[in-house]
């Protein structure tokens, strides 16, 4: 298991378009990946589980990843939150 914490950035949080790009992006790995915020833990690459979690601006998330690419799956996540989905 691997896991890195990372703080949401862009303007409006993981809402609609930046959550479909997430989303994407976490369902090109093999890897079991979640995200989690206030010990609320949904699935990273289900749009509804992301949406439930209501991440806005400023938000610290947790994602958490187990699986045989986990450590690349959680580092390109990361990397895409951290590039403000590139607003």
């Amino acid at each position: 298991m691997y896991s890195k914490e990372v703080v949401v950035q862009n303007q409006v949080g993981l809402h609609a378009r930046p959550a479909t790009f997430f989303i994407q992006k976490a369902n090109e790995f093999k890897s079991t990946i979640w995200i989690e915020k206030d010990e609320r833990r949904v699935s990273a690459k289900s749009l509804l589980g992301v949406l439930s979690l209501g991440i806005t601006r400023g938000i610290n998330v947790t994602l958490i990843a187990e699986g045989p690419d986990e450590e690349q799956a959680v580092n390109q996540l990361v990397d895409l939150i951290n590039s403000n989905f590139d607003e």
